[in-house]
């Protein structure tokens, strides 16, 4: 019987290939390491850092350390060291901005205008004498709105510091629309001539009823209020009133002036009113709604 021949084993002379294509896969992986360590995401090493200095009981290098719970944290007048004299000049600046500080008292000439439906269109404020400039202008504005003044649809009302001219949104807008009506227009106009003669900055804000909406364009009041008030400045820019010196506020129906229960109160609330401030004065003080009627 013949003997089987062995197989003749081929040898490959490529398999230097296969060892090589390891090497430059890991040496590619290795570059990529180098990579991303040499490139150092400042902001995640500074939350990493304090991470862990709070975790060992070092002193956060955040500011202002996050209280959670009842328990103070870490240098919240607890076990926080007060920053060294030679500590960087930023810091010490943070830490000062992140003090509380009181909220200063309203001013005490500040209120809010308040309606009755048999009060006058026209209430003057008794107090400190008003600024010649706001008297000026609000004399203007009565003359050029007397018919509209006397219908009680447009009511003014002279502060110490400032000038309010409200006007019925029933005048000016449709019901769900900030589209001004096409017949108030000479009255917007009238009253952008007017102010466009001055150097007042003016703040528009819208206020609505509380009858809720919910359309594409207006989500809720604050949009409808918003958009109304943008509308009037818009129409007061064209008038040649400088764009610097207007803004727009939409408080929708959270500072109502009248009780929503009715529709004479309804009728109060949804107004665009403009305050007028005086030369010295930049911005009207907040002040919680009030419906007391302002002395004649």
């Amino acid at each position: 019987m013949a003997r089987k021949q062995p197989h003749e084993d081929h040898v490959n002379h490529e398999a230097w290939a296969i060892p090589y294509g390891d090497l430059v896969t890991l040496l590619l992986a290795f570059f990529v390491v180098m990579y991303a360590v040499s490139s150092i995401n400042e902001g995640k090493y500074r939350v990493a850092a304090a991470s862990m200095s709070a975790a060992f009981g070092g002193t956060p290098k955040s500011p202002m350390p996050i209280q959670i719970g009842d328990h103070l944290a870490k240098g919240d007048g607890g076990d926080q060291k007060a920053p060294p004299l030679n500590a960087p000049a930023h810091r010490q600046e943070g830490r000062e901005m992140l003090q509380r500080k009181p909220i200063s008292q309203a001013r005490p000439d500040v209120r809010p205008l308040a309606m009755t439906p048999d009060g006058p269109a026209l209430r003057v404020q008794a107090e400190a004498a008003v600024d010649p400039t706001l008297q000026a202008i609000g004399d203007e504005i009565i003359q050029a709105l007397a018919p509209l003044l006397a219908d009680d649809m447009v009511r003014i009302v002279h502060r110490h510091s400032w000038l309010e001219v409200e006007i019925n949104t029933d005048l000016l807008f449709a019901s769900g629309s900030a589209d001004l009506a096409h017949d108030v227009l000479p009255v917007m106009d009238e009253i952008g001539r007017i102010l466009a003669g001055f150097d007042n900055r003016v703040r528009v804000e819208g206020h609505t009823d509380d009858r809720p909406i919910s359309t594409r364009v207006f989500p809720s009041n604050w949009e409808l209020s918003a958009a109304r008030a943008g509308t009037v400045v818009r129409r007061l820019r064209d008038q040649s009133v400088l764009p610097g010196r207007l803004s727009v506020v939409g408080y929708g129906e959270f500072r109502p002036l009248g009780v929503n229960d009715t529709p004479e109160g309804r009728r109060q609330n949804r107004r665009v009113t403009l305050i007028v401030l005086a030369a010295e004065h930049t911005e009207v003080a907040d002040a919680p709604a009030s419906n007391d009627t302002p002395e004649s």
